[in-house]
């Protein structure tokens, strides 16, 4: 078992190893370090629960104040690790601090993706990735505001959803021809669009932002036929980029994050990777994966801890997220495929009805809008082989798909 363990970034993931570790009984020297000043926060509840007024952004941190302490843990926040060394075994931080390891877990997260347009340097353009931009945001969102958001995807959808609630005028931008339509295919894609607009979202779809206008603060947003949008606030939701230059730099195999094994191991035996960055290998799919949701960045970082303390536990859970929007709280689990086949369980006319991705008979994934008393049987039903006609037949429960 290892003696000395340093991990590297401050998010859940982070939180959760040492969490974890300290929880199974390690007793060794535990370093926690994070380029931001706070302590470990949810970040979901940037653009979910703090945004709709249903939290303040102090209750966002994953553990009280005193919570390193007393777990005897060594924190170094503000203060960004900047170097590793894998011979000598040492981290080291912007302060000039040398940390040295027996094991070290890199959760350094991930950076929102900015556009490089014209103008992108004006004030009133925002991303929603830290504790300060929720912040921003909230100021932001008065009665009245022309709030403008590019990109249509979770982000984006659920910040218009808050911004509605808000009383703002919001106008989503969206690339292709639907939101989220990669990862839901046009029938469910469909939903979410006519969702919005019913909410009063000036949706605009097959649009590209072109450049930003104003003079020192944002005006507007000038789209790829010239039209300006109007723009009191913008709000940049394109996706996130992995933080890898650490590892990178540090000569760690990089490749759509860092590549690591089944218990989460990079090629250097005493290094791992976390959550967002890692490209680990999901033995439930049979092939890599990197995932950039809650539910995996908390698994990930008690499967971290335990197979530090010398356990054989695997990454081979689905990948599970969930969203909330206006009246609608939805879960996905699964990965569907662009040619899996849609079953529809109610109707899409409808706010109450869950979906299923299949390939052949077996479902890859599946979804509730609405049906919370579903949340378990969904847990269980992908993988499974089901029949389609029986499957799409409400009245036929759900657990008789479910094998013993």
């Amino acid at each position: 078992m290892v003696e000395n363990v340093v991990v590297v970034g401050a998010g859940l993931a982070a939180h959760k190893v040492v969490e974890n570790l300290r929880k199974e009984g390690y007793t060794g020297r535990l370093v926690l370090v994070g380029d931001e000043k706070h302590r470990p926060y949810d970040r979901p509840g940037l653009s979910k629960a703090v945004l709709l007024g249903d939290a303040e952004p102090k209750d966002l941190y994953l553990a009280k104040a005193g919570f390193y302490e007393e777990k005897d843990v060594e924190t170094h926040f503000g203060d960004a690790a900047t170097a590793i060394d894998r011979e000598a075994r040492t981290v080291t931080l912007a302060s000039g601090a040398v940390l040295d390891y027996d094991a070290l877990v890199l959760a350094t997260g991930s950076t929102a993706r900015r556009l490089d347009l014209p103008g992108a340097d004006l004030d009133g353009i925002l991303t929603l990735r830290k504790f300060e931009d929720t912040l921003a945001l909230l100021d932001a969102l008065t009665p009245g505001t022309k709030l403008v958001i590019v990109g249509g995807g979770w982000i984006g959808l659920e910040v218009a959803s808050a911004a509605i609630e808000a009383d703002c005028s919001v106008t989503v931008l969206e690339h292709f021809e639907l939101p989220l339509l990669n990862v839901l295919g046009a029938d469910i894609a469909g939903w979410f669009a006519r969702l919005h607009r019913g909410h009063g979202v000036d949706l605009r779809t097959g649009v590209g932002a072109a450049g930003f206008e104003g003079s020192g603060r944002v005006t507007g947003v000038r789209l790829d036929d010239g039209e300006v949008v109007p723009a009191d606030v913008v709000l940049v939701g394109v996706g996130a980029i992995p933080n890898t230059d650490l590892a990178a730099a540090a000569g760690l195999r990089v490749d759509n994050g860092v590549r690591v094994d089944e218990h989460l191991r990079t090629d250097d035996p005493h290094v791992y990777a976390v959550g967002d960055i890692a490209n680990a290998h999901n033995t439930a799919l049979g092939h890599p994966l990197r995932v950039e949701h809650w539910d995996n960045a908390r698994r990930q970082g008690r499967l971290a801890a335990v197979v530090l303390l010398d356990r054989d536990d695997v990454y081979d859970w689905q990948p599970y997220f969930y969203s909330d929007q206006y009246d609608v709280a939805m879960e996905y689990l699964g990965r569907g495929g662009r040619d899996d086949e849609l079953v529809v369980r109610g109707s899409l006319d409808d706010d109450h009805f869950s979906a299923y991705w299949l390939a052949g008979d077996t479902v890859t994934a599946a979804m509730q809008v609405n049906e919370p008393r579903l949340a378990g049987p969904l847990r269980k039903i992908v993988e499974q082989v089901v029949d389609r006609g029986r499957l799409a037949d409400p009245g036929v429960p759900l657990e008789e798909h479910l094998a013993d």
